[in-house]
């Protein structure tokens, strides 16, 4: 079995698990809607050292983006920006690893919430 995202318009609204003949046969609507989407993917690394599929694995509201055939992230605030090396939002600063953080938008810094 894979899994399968349901884009519609750029944005993946469902993501389910089924073979391939399934989604071909069209009995979930138009089969050229639905894109195999890896869960051993995140960050155009494959978990398990095999190849990446499609740069992260799909979920609903992630962004489908059909020239580079990439599944990523909305943009979680407006400062971060899109790497399309690995297809993950980053800060405009690295987090600090010294603890649990939260970023603060309005003043550009992460918050140590623990």
């Amino acid at each position: 079995m894979s899994h399968f995202a349901k884009v519609e318009s750029g944005v993946v609204t469902r993501v389910i698990v089924a073979e391939q003949d399934f989604i071909d046969s069209g009995a979930v609507g138009d089969g050229s809607a639905w894109v195999q989407t890896s869960y051993n993917t995140i960050g155009n690394q494959h978990t398990l050292g095999g190849t990446p599929m499609r740069a992260n694995y799909a979920g609903v509201g992630y962004v489908y983006d059909a020239d580079d055939d990439v599944f990523y992230a909305p943009q979680p605030y407006p400062s971060w920006t899109l790497n399309n090396t690995t297809w993950l939002w980053e800060a405009p600063v690295a987090m600090p690893t010294d603890g649990l953080y939260a970023w603060n938008e309005t003043d550009q810094t992460w918050d140590q919430i623990a």
